[in-house]
């Protein structure tokens, strides 16, 4: 028997006014390092008055925070806090609120029911507030779990399948020491409160038999210099933006090698030395070729790691004028160093029958976005480049503050076997 509820009984206790646990199993630090459990206490935020608002704090023992859609969020007028990065799995965090109407400082129980009730009302407007306060928005992924896998998304969720306006109140519950709960420490609390306790696996699991985010457009076969491709052209249903997913062999089920690409114009197409991305995906089409199997998911909307095209040219002018790392050059610009999810294009690598997977990434927190989708990473396969003048120190910041695994191989016109060996680290 299962320690968690049925997602259909957490969302019967929501519809009843009352909290829930909600658990990522899959939890991990900015770090990368994995943790053994990560819990919040979720209610659907028009539920919630002072009682529920004092036990949240005084239980949870963390900040509270008011999850909505973007469309809600951007009703309210809150300025979202730029630089903005807890790794591939942050949120888009909103300056802190109080209700324009409290009666005392804002940080009372009845005050911060007062702000989350005019949080949760769809006519609400940026007048309505004042910064800071003492509950923070947060403005959840358009798609929700199945976009990216996090609590904000996750309880976002469980109020729409609640049939209530989605707009959940959450809270961290941390345990006798201060720190992130683990699962074991969850159960107990759950236990001795009486709460359902619901996990993001499960949840993702729900909506992936219940609806899909994309749809498959067009089929193809791609003649390369690497082999002939069969190509599925796919659109995401979110926000229309295409996904091309370039396969080889036979998909059976067994392992199978995949690159989750994100497009790089620069350095697919030009030829840049700015960057390694060009020759990652050619040396990803050599390495699926010389095993005679595996898939490429080809994703646009991921340019300059999700800045786009003309903010990566602009991130470029300050490396370059300013001697800023690419990170820096990002939060000089007020954007976060990585905003890419892979939701969708897990979506994608289930729907072509793949389940487990022999990952093509140096990026260790990609698997992040691919586990929780029906889909098992049995190993990851690093990618060495050839490094250059232009790109060492691009190299090194991925290595040293995004935790990349960094591998140097001879320049591919030495040698364009994918299987060099002899890599070294940067």
């Amino acid at each position: 028997m299962s320690d968690f509820n049925a997602i259909e009984e957490v969302v019967e206790e929501l519809q009843a006014g009352r909290m829930i646990v909600l658990v990522d199993e899959r939890a991990t630090d900015i770090d990368g390092v994995e943790l053994v459990g990560e819990g919040e206490l979720v209610m659907i935020a028009e539920h919630a008055d002072a009682e529920a608002v004092n036990f949240m704090t005084r239980q949870g023992g963390s900040s509270l925070y008011v999850a909505a859609e973007p469309k809600h969020i951007e009703s309210l007028g809150i300025d979202t806090i730029h630089p903005v990065q807890f790794g591939p799995r942050g949120a888009s965090v909103l300056a802190s609120v109080n209700s324009i109407d409290i009666r005392g400082t804002g940080v009372s129980a009845q005050d911060r029911a007062r702000t989350i009730a005019k949080l949760a009302n769809p006519e609400s407007q940026k007048e309505d507030f004042v910064q800071p306060g003492y509950v923070t928005p947060l403005q959840a992924q358009s798609g929700g779990v199945l976009r990216r896998a996090g609590h904000t998304e996750g309880s976002v969720d469980l109020a729409r399948m609640a049939d209530c306006r989605p707009v959940a109140l959450i809270s961290a519950i941390l345990d006798d020491d201060g720190e992130l709960a683990p699962t074991p420490y969850l159960l107990g609390f759950a236990k001795k409160h009486g709460f359902k306790v619901a996990t993001l696996r499960d949840l993702i699991a729900y909506r992936r038999r219940t609806e899909k985010l994309i749809s498959l457009e067009a089929r193809a076969q791609l003649p390369t210099r690497y082999g002939e491709f069969t190509t599925y052209a796919y659109r995401s249903l979110v926000d229309g933006s295409p996904y091309l997913a370039l396969t080889m062999g036979e998909l059976d089920g067994a392992d199978t090698l995949v690159r989750m690409h994100s497009c790089c114009v620069t350095g697919d197409a030009l030829g840049s030395h700015l960057c390694d991305c060009g020759e990652q995906l050619e040396r990803s089409l050599q390495t699926i070729a010389n095993e005679g199997k595996g898939v490429i998911v080809y994703i646009q909307s991921h340019e300059g790691r999700g800045i786009g095209l003309i903010h990566k040219f602009k991130a470029y002018e300050l490396q370059q004028a300013q001697g800023l790392d690419t990170i820096e050059a990002n939060h000089a610009l007020g954007l976060p160093a990585d905003t890419r999810d892979y939701g969708i294009g897990a979506q994608v690598l289930y729907d072509l029958g793949l389940r487990r997977v022999r990952f093509l990434t140096n990026n260790p927190m990609k698997r992040v976005g691919l586990e929780g989708y029906g889909l098992t990473v049995v190993e990851q396969v690093p990618i060495a480049t050839s490094p250059n003048p232009h790109n060492i120190r691009y190299l090194k910041t991925k290595r040293d503050k995004m935790g990349h695994t960094t591998l140097l191989r001879p320049p591919l016109d030495q040698n364009s076997n994918a299987d060099m060996g002899n890599a070294r680290n940067a």
